[in-house]
């Protein structure tokens, strides 16, 4: 039976942007209820990282004014979202507590590994088990989980920490993950249990860099 950390971990931060914070009665991309909510239970576990000396990555995703890197992205069910020169793009920097000293990935596409030096940067923190938070569970988290998995990082979703665009895609993403691997459904309670048992180790890379595309 596989631990829920196995050698060393990350704190992965998907898409918890200021606009989860906004007025959500005209947004570009469907939600289900309580999105905010679980969002802000995020904190929980990026102040007990930061504890116990566990990386904290905040991926962000991000597009440019003129849409030229959303390809296909527009033609399912989201709007233009997530624009550069949008205040509502940027990290949520209060509710979450980012700071300049946490790692930052900017992303074109769901998943975080896509065109991105998010895996470069895994290699330098030399992280073996990906702790997952943020949303969406069926679109960026979910794809993100997928490419970890392949690239055979043991995944961890925390459930009560990330929300999907509807009830039955959230529970059916989730559903998803732990097929791929057992286990990979974590609570936030059991996720902070872990990271309170976690022995830190020495890393060799600097700490206090920020990383971005």
């Amino acid at each position: 039976m596989r631990q829920l950390i196995e050698g060393r971990p990350a704190l992965i931060v998907i898409d918890i942007q200021a606009e989860t914070f906004y007025d959500r009665t005209d947004e570009a991309i469907p939600t289900m209820p309580g999105y905010p909510e679980r969002m802000t239970r995020a904190r929980v576990a990026i102040d007990q990282a930061r504890e116990r000396r566990i990386p904290v990555i905040f991926i962000q995703e991000v597009h440019r004014p003129d849409g030229v890197d959303f390809g296909r992205e527009l033609d399912g069910s989201e709007g233009v979202h997530c624009l550069e020169n949008n205040p509502g793009t940027a990290i949520a920097v209060e509710e979450m507590g980012f700071l300049p000293t946490d790692y930052l990935v900017r992303k074109r596409r769901y998943s975080a590994f896509f065109g991105t030096d998010f895996e470069i940067l895994l290699r330098g923190l030399k992280v073996d088990t990906l702790l997952l938070c943020g949303g969406l569970t069926d679109v960026c988290v979910h794809y993100t989980f997928v490419d970890g998995h392949q690239s055979d990082y043991f995944c961890r979703v925390i459930e009560d920490c990330v929300a999907g665009s509807s009830e039955l895609a959230h529970e059916a993403s989730l559903r998803a993950m732990e097929y791929l691997q057992q286990g990979a459904r974590c609570s936030l309670e059991n996720v902070l249990m872990a990271m309170a048992a976690y022995m830190p180790e020495p890393y060799q890379a600097d700490q206090g860099r920020s990383t971005s595309e």
